[in-house]
């Protein structure tokens, strides 16, 4: 059975952990220093994806 797991199995890109990193990061932050750098709550994804695509 272990055999079909690593055969179907695929590595995660490196974009998407860089994504979850960065998403991490922002949802961190306290809402004081959010609204300081003008950071919506809708903007969290679009921000994250900056840097994973880098």
């Amino acid at each position: 059975m272990g055999f079909f797991t690593e055969m179907f199995a695929r590595p995660r890109p490196q974009e998407q952990a860089l994504y979850r990193a960065s998403l991490a990061l922002i949802y961190a932050m306290s809402r004081a220093d959010r609204a300081e750098a003008g950071i919506k709550p809708a903007d969290f994804p679009r921000i994250a994806r900056t840097p994973a695509l880098r």
